[in-house]
């Protein structure tokens, strides 16, 4: 599976590790993902979704009406 929030689109970036004598490494900055489980009541029903932690909490705040848009307009395939 994609490491991709499926709410916000916030995927992996790239950086460098840095070490002390200053050689520079690629490296990867993975975004904080976590499945879950959310009921939604526009939809009367629970959704799986994988989301970024920051994208878990903007639905506690705001509710869970543009998970229920994105689900009814195809953009999430809710389990």
């Amino acid at each position: 599976m994609a490491r991709r929030c499926q709410v916000t689109g916030v995927g992996p970036v790239s950086g460098h590790n840095i070490s002390h004598a200053h050689n520079r490494t690629k490296r990867r900055f993975l975004p904080n993902l976590q499945k879950k489980r959310i009921w939604v009541k526009e939809l009367n029903r629970f959704v799986t979704v994988k989301l970024t932690t920051s994208a878990l909490r903007t639905l506690a705040k705001n509710g869970t009406g543009e998970l229920a848009k994105l689900i009814t307009s195809g953009k999430i395939k809710a389990r």
